[in-house]
């Protein structure tokens, strides 16, 4: 199947047919968004035949976003360009970044048909050399879940950390977006080198550019030898950069123009040194409603996200909450203990875990951290941790939504229901008004031993 994306429909009409009567079967769109929704929808494409504008703009920039989008998700599909006569030296510029060919407006029939052949024809060859070929398994060893939000966003990860592209990840403060940007790493073509994480928030605007691009001794008062800057530290890994909505805007400048030239100078240097990394950037703030405020810039916030990956809240993955609590505290117990102490056999009780469930949990996977680590510390190493060693923390109020709510009594429906019937799953089943799989299926949920 072949994607046509154009806005203009007179374009994709006579395009459907000349391919249609040569054989093929189409997919349109008229823009970047129903093109990406096709994309994302995982319908069979062997190749995209993508214009370079769709609005009043000639500069083809969306088109280049476009194609790097794609190239992303299918990055296996050839794309071919279509192009007016000004446009050729920008169509040049997208084929270095993936695209395979390109076609001029007005376009000659058979010179297309030819290059749609010959695009699908290579193509179809690479996969079937690529058969026997096998990719390195997915390292996603730090982050804990089975919440399909988190594991839709695994899988983009998967897939955006062999290329190059620049990533924004967004999310609440305590998320985990620091376990995110390791694992781009970790599945990186640049694993072999250097990860380095610079907190921006914390960096003073005085002290900016020494401290990304380095300094000379003498540069200024108090430079008394030279220092590396975090960019070049960074050469031929990958940088990250956290709390990026805390960046001023002068700083945004000097920062944007590493982005697109690529290039830096240390402070008191005349060299000029080549920035050989990659760029993963994440933020708890806006950044749209920053840019629509001006406080931040446009130019930088469209050269970071590329792809953006947002990290769901815990409180939106509630089923994971039993997972993370089982992980923190052996991990908790295996840091802190003598390797005297037994670890018990069940780690929580199981009111403990509707408490811990029901909250809400302002402070993310962080704060669940703090409440395990400190309910390990004050209770009875020998015995699982009861609801006391929680209720006498601040953690918040139970979170009142029909969810939160339902969190907190349906484990318990089901402990009455299994009581009366004496552990009889048919007759448990029958009685909460759900089938035997459904039982099952919450007896795991929930960790009840059948």
């Amino acid at each position: 199947m072949i994607l046509i994306v154009d806005d203009d429909k007179s374009v994709r009409l006579s395009l459907r047919l000349l391919l249609r009567r040569n054989g093929y079967d189409t997919l349109e769109a008229s823009g970047p968004e129903e093109a990406m929704a096709a994309v994302r929808s995982g319908a069979p494409l062997s190749l995209v035949l993508l214009d370079m504008n769709y609005s009043r703009s000639t500069t083809g920039e969306e088109g280049l976003t476009l194609l790097r989008q794609i190239k992303l998700f299918i990055p296996d599909v050839p794309v071919i360009l279509i192009t007016a006569w000004g446009s050729i030296p920008l169509a040049v510029e997208a084929m270095r970044a993936g695209a395979v060919d390109f076609v001029t407006k007005p376009w000659d029939n058979g010179s297309l048909l030819a290059h749609v052949e010959s695009a699908i024809s290579l193509a179809s060859k690479r996969e079937s050399d690529a058969d026997d070929a096998s990719d390195p398994s997915f390292d996603r060893s730090a982050i804990i879940g089975r919440d399909p939000a988190l594991l839709n966003l695994l899988d983009t990860v998967r897939r955006v950390a062999p290329t190059e592209a620049p990533v924004l990840i967004t999310g609440e403060n305590g998320t985990g977006k620091e376990l995110i940007a390791d694992a781009i790493h970790r599945n990186s073509l640049r694993r072999g080198g250097p990860l380095v994480k610079v907190n921006l928030g914390g960096i003073a605007t005085s002290l900016f550019e020494s401290e990304m691009f380095g300094h000379k001794k003498g540069a200024f008062t108090g430079a008394v030898a030279d220092r590396k800057g975090r960019f070049e530290t960074a050469q031929g890994g990958t940088i990250f950069l956290d709390e990026i909505g805390d960046l001023d805007l002068n700083s945004q400048v000097k920062l944007l123009r590493v982005l697109q030239e690529h290039t830096f100078e240390p402070l008191g240097d005349s060299r000029t040194l080549r920035a050989d990394i990659r760029v993963v950037c994440a933020t708890n703030a806006d950044l749209p409603a920053m840019v629509a405020d001006r406080t931040f810039r446009e130019d930088l916030f469209y050269r970071i996200n590329l792809v953006t990956l947002r990290l769901p809240a815990l409180r939106e993955r509630r089923d994971d909450i039993p997972l993370l609590v089982d992980h923190l505290i052996r991990t908790s117990s295996l840091r802190t203990s003598d390797g005297a102490t037994q670890l018990p056999s069940q780690l929580i009780t199981p009111e403990a875990l509707d408490y811990l469930r029901s909250l809400q949990w302002p402070g993310n996977v962080r704060q669940l951290r703090n409440a395990v680590e400190r309910a390990l510390i004050t209770s009875d190493p020998s015995a699982p941790l009861p609801l006391e060693a929680f209720t006498v923390q601040d953690l918040g109020t139970p979170d009142l939504s029909p969810e939160g709510r339902l969190a907190m009594t349906e484990r318990q429906a089901i402990m009455a229901a299994l009581a009366e019937s004496g552990g009889n799953l048919t007759r448990a089943a029958s009685l909460l008004g759900i089938t035997r799989q459904g039982l099952y299926r919450r007896l795991e949920k929930f960790d009840i031993p059948r």
